[in-house]
């Protein structure tokens, strides 16, 4: 399962690396934070999807379905003559991504016992770190070479290796019937709506500086109205529990990418760093992430998994806060490569514990509605904080030096605080799960 998790690992690392270098060739700077929201926004469809489809017939033909979109997508957006065409690939490229993160939680929830999912979690964490070590660099090596299309048609490569090794994880995987689940289609019109929801915040940039302001409310009333029935009963009011986990899970989520996303650009922008040499930054954040995840896994007996959580958000709270005070105070760019690390850090810590407690609130029956949930609370969380943070900084464009950077990690560091809250309420009790089932 780790190789699966490892290409997606070197396509993200990447295309966050040059993606500036992209959209400057391709003029679709007005684009650039749909590139990102856009593919995290539609895979909300292929988790809701993939989670009724896990619950009733197991995830083997799921994992095989997703590697084949993501591939297509990769293909798309390594041959698109236009930015737009590119988001498209993007697009394609979410509804594989997304399929595929649900279908491994059900693996790990049903095939491993709850003692070892931590280490599990740190086999993942562990896929990326060749990709963040090299990643970033090699990525900004290639985009100054032959061209930054070949960072995602060399990605194919990878991927097909990938699809052919799911043989080996299917062997082992029988898939399971159940028709006592319904596919309940209504929530894939519900998730329709949300990625629709999430797709207009992320054009709401092309709008007049009004209009912007607007889209942004009427955005984000209709994408809390259609998340409801997708996600654990309570969650949107943080109730203690399972609803808990999954709020804090969209905080950081958001928080961690809206901020990621403009590190590179404003080492790029601001500071004049070439890409290979901005990406280290991120190399640093992903490396940190994994050895957070490996402490959690190695040290998990001595912390509860609410202690572990609530560490990994203050970890995270330093790190966006401290690389807001870089971009305000205009502090040397390595200070930033140091505070950066801190944020992969608290990710690495508290992700494979909240999961852990999802996995603890769920029944056989609603393991796939509640994997689908938290793989709904990345992806939403991450586009809608990171559409946010494109309209903060587009708005602000006309302020000097880097006004509309530290706008944006302002923003980053409202979003962890708020977290640290929720954090806080994760560990609530078994009646969590009862908060836990489909609306």
């Amino acid at each position: 399962m780790s190789s699966l998790v490892l290409f997606v690992a070197f396509e993200a690392m990447a295309v966050t690396t040059v993606m500036p270098v992209i959209a400057r060739e391709l003029n679709g700077s007005s684009l650039y934070t749909l590139a990102f929201s856009g593919s995290l926004a539609i895979s909300v469809v292929g988790m809701v999807v993939a989670g009724s489809w896990c619950d009733r017939r197991g995830p083997s033909t799921v994992l095989v379905t997703a590697v084949v979109l993501f591939v297509a997508g990769l293909a798309i957006a390594g041959l698109a003559p236009s930015m737009i065409v590119l988001v498209i690939g993007r697009l394609v490229q979410g509804l594989g991504g997304g399929a595929l993160t649900v279908a491994l939680y059900v693996v790990v929830a049903r095939w491993y016992p709850t003692r070892l999912q931590p280490m599990v979690f740190v086999g993942f964490s562990t896929a990326w770190v060749l990709p963040s070590l090299i990643g970033p660099f090699l990525a900004g090596v290639v985009a100054q070479t032959v061209g930054w299309r070949w960072i995602f048609l060399g990605v194919i490569v990878v991927a097909v290796a990938g699809l052919l090794m799911i043989r080996r994880v299917l062997t082992g995987i029988p898939d399971e019937r159940n028709d006592d689940v319904s596919w309940q289609p209504w929530r894939v019109v519900w998730a329709l709506v949300a990625a629709v929801a999430v797709l207009v915040l992320g054009f709401a940039t092309e709008f007049t500086q009004a209009w912007r302001w607007v889209t942004l409310v009427l955005g984000l009333a209709v994408l809390a109205i259609a998340l409801r029935p997708l996600l654990p009963r309570g969650t949107l009011r943080g109730v203690a529990g399972l609803p808990s986990v999954i709020l804090t899970r969209i905080l950081i989520s958001g928080a961690q990418l809206a901020s990621e996303v403009y590190v590179p650009y404003l080492l790029i922008d601001r500071y004049g760093l070439p890409p290979a040499v901005a990406g280290l930054a991120l190399t640093g954040g992903a490396v940190a992430w994994s050895g957070g995840s490996w402490v959690q896994g190695k040290l998990g007996h001595r912390m509860r998994n609410r202690g572990w959580v609530v560490l990994g958000v203050l970890s995270i709270v330093f790190g966006v806060g401290a690389t807001m005070l870089v971009a305000v105070l205009a502090l040397s760019p390595y200070v930033l490569f140091g505070v950066w690390a801190f944020a992969g850090l608290g990710m690495g810590m508290a992700l494979p514990r909240l999961t852990v407690l999802m996995f603890g609130y769920s029944t056989r029956e609603t393991q796939g509605f509640n994997s689908s949930a938290q793989a709904i609370a990345d992806a939403v969380g991450g586009a809608s904080a990171v559409a946010v943070a494109g309209l903060v900084f587009t708005s602000l464009a006309g302020l000097a030096g880097s006004g509309p950077y530290s706008a944006v990690f302002v923003f980053g560091t409202v979003l962890t605080l708020l977290a640290l809250v929720t954090a806080m309420r994760v560990g609530g009790s078994r009646a969590g799960v009862q908060a836990g089932q489909p609306s």
